[in-house]
Formats: structure tokens, sequence, C-alpha cells
């Protein structure tokens, strides 16, 4: 059996409901939200995780509104100024990804400033998903491949030589995807890291998901026995060297069928 994920990874859905099931409005739920980040990441640092994604805001969410836009870029303006200063003394490690070049210059400014001053910390590695897609970060990692190597040709691009352009290329690839709010799609978040992730659905909405829900998705993933095309005996009856066994192919020349 597993033990915690090395890598979560979580879409943090269902604000704007979570406000209308109280009616009030989206943006008071998408505070709610974002405070409930911090309870989340402190959680995960109790825990002994190593890697947390949240995805906080997608290329898609641009379609939303202009003035619930304007607010979540206020809220994430916001996190950055006042949770700073508390990830670097508890040892966590910010980074954000996604194309900030839509942002606001002092958004970027301050994005780049949180990273400067917690990169050299070694606990928990945090990491927000902004402005980001799936599609997008794949699409980016191809052309960074053929801007580094002009002379060759994509029959020569593999999947390793493609994840080490990708925007998580120095993160392991999470073993664990939560997604709160009740929906079961994966919501072109990290397409390509997710091949094998366990995926893990909840209709608790984004601001009530607390320790207690965090602690109920890794212990469900905990029984989870990950196979990687294997059989379940492979995988629970590995031989002494850690490899897993293969049966021997058994060759009947003189079967004959009918």
């Amino acid at each position: 059996m597993n033990t915690h994920p090395r890598h979560l990874a979580i879409i943090m859905d269902g604000n704007g409901r979570w406000a209308k099931k109280r009616l009030m409005p989206r943006t008071i739920g998408h505070a709610r939200g974002a405070a409930n980040v911090r309870h989340i990441v402190k959680a995960a640092h109790a825990m002994g995780l190593r890697y947390l994604t949240l995805f906080a805001f997608s290329s898609e969410n641009w379609r939303r509104p202009p003035e619930e836009v304007s607010a979540l870029m206020g809220l994430f303006l916001q996190y950055l100024e006042s949770e700073v200063a508390e990830l670097k003394a508890a040892g966590i490690r910010l980074r954000v990804i996604g194309d900030r070049s839509a942002f606001a210059p002092m958004l970027q400014s301050r994005i780049d400033q949180a990273e400067q001053e917690t990169a050299e910390n070694t606990g928990l590695n945090l990491t927000i998903a902004a402005n980001y897609g799936g599609q997008w970060d794949v699409l980016s990692a191809v052309r960074a491949w053929q801007a580094a190597h002009p002379d060759r040709t994509l029959q020569d691009l593999d999947a390793q030589a493609l994840a080490m352009h990708l925007s998580t290329a120095d993160l392991p690839d999470p073993e664990l995807l939560v997604r709160t709010g009740g929906e079961s799609r994966i919501s072109n978040f990290l397409l390509w890291q997710t091949a094998y992730t366990e995926l893990y659905f909840t209709d608790l909405h984004w601001p009530d998901f607390d320790a207690a829900a965090l602690g109920k998705a890794l212990s469900w993933y905990a029984q989870r026995v990950r196979r990687f095309g294997r059989t379940d005996e492979q995988v629970l009856n590995p031989t002494p060297d850690g490899h897993y066994p293969l049966p021997e192919l058994v060759i009947k020349k003189d079967l004959k069928i009918g």
C-alpha cells in the first residue's frame, strides 16, 4: 500500500457555488477560498507532504465576468503580500507556473519577489498554477525543445525530452489529484503530468475542504494499488531485487485448436 503522496495536486473548485448556496456574491466565495489556501498549506506541511500544487486560475477563467476576474487578481496579489513572510519563516518554497504575461506588471513583480524570497527554503514546495493550462504547457514545452534544438526535427523528440521543458520539469509528477466542488473532470490541469495520477473527487466546495477532508483524501490514496500497467500480484509481490516478476512464456509447438 501507499504512504502519503510526495506530490499532491488540488483543483480548488466550488467557491462561487459555496457563496451562491449562502445567498452571497461569488466574490465572497473566492475570498473564503483564498483564506482556505492558508489552512490547507499549513495542514499539508504538517502532514509531511513534499510538493503541493494548487490550481488557482486557469487560462479559460479569463472568460468569466470582468468584475470576478478583477477580484481574483486582487486576491492573488493580496495572498502574495500577506503570506510570503509566513511561508518563508515556515521553510515553504513558493513558485508560480503559467503564462504570467497577461498579468498586471505589479502582480508579475510581486510573483518574482515572492519566488526569490522563498527560493532557499527546503520544506514544502508550494506551486500555484495561475493563468495555467495543460495544453499551453505541452505546446510551450514542444516549442522550447525545438528552440533548444534547431537542427533537429520532432522525430527526435521523446517523452523524457519533452518533460524536461514542462513548467513542472523540476517536480515529480503528482501521485494524487484532488478536485473539490462535485465536478469529475481535470479541466486542462497538468494534462501530461497526471497520466498515472490517482484522481479523487469530492462534493465538498473548496471553502469547506479542511484538514480533516485532506486527511480523508490521503487515506483513500493510501489504499490504492498503483499498477503502472502491471497486475496487483506483481505490485504486491516484487522480487527481492525490487523488480516485478514476469511470467515465463510457454510455447507449445504441438498445440492444436479445434
